[in-house]
């Protein structure tokens, strides 16, 4: 509206009416001075302390994570021996397997078979089932070790800040 003339009962005709800095936008630059006839940003402070953790809570979301990062692990370790078959790497070092193992008898280790991919998906599983297990146990474990601690020293404190 700058600039243009304006009609009504607070200018005449022709008359161009000045908008504050405040209604076009225009916001002072950060750590710079403030803009006239306007105060210094105030900062907004909050200070929270968590004192307690629920152990069911965190049983729970320690549960999901840690089933999520199992998934995650089954599906890598698919993907990298689907990889590392396309590219060779079993049939290659199964050959030199054979040829460094084998006797006068005949035979030797066969290393491709040893490691056919559901075996090594089988063996990815149990680790999975483990870790989920051991890491939901450790974080609930750990959640009943915080609150103890935290009812001697209080907790931890959080200090946020907003700037306006």
């Amino acid at each position: 509206m700058q600039g243009y003339p304006q009609q009504g009962a607070e200018g005449a005709p022709g008359m161009t009416q000045q908008v504050p800095s405040a209604q076009t936008g225009v916001a002072p630059p950060r750590g710079g001075a403030p803009l006239p006839g306007r105060s210094a940003p105030r900062t907004r402070r909050a200070r929270l302390r968590v004192a307690k953790a629920d152990p069911w809570s965190v049983m729970k979301i320690s549960f999901l994570l840690s089933l999520a990062l199992g998934v995650v692990t089954m599906v890598a370790v698919a993907v990298l021996w689907m990889v590392l078959d396309a590219i060779g790497v079993f049939s290659t070092v199964s050959k030199t397997m054979v040829e460094v193992t084998q006797g006068s008898s005949g035979g030797g280790f066969d290393l491709q078979s040893f490691l056919s991919l559901p075996r090594v998906l089988g063996f990815t599983a149990i680790i999975a089932v483990i870790d989920v297990i051991l890491v939901t146990a450790l974080c609930t474990l750990g959640s009943f070790i915080y609150n103890i601690s935290s009812s001697f020293v209080g907790g931890v404190e959080l200090t946020l800040a907003e700037d306006e």
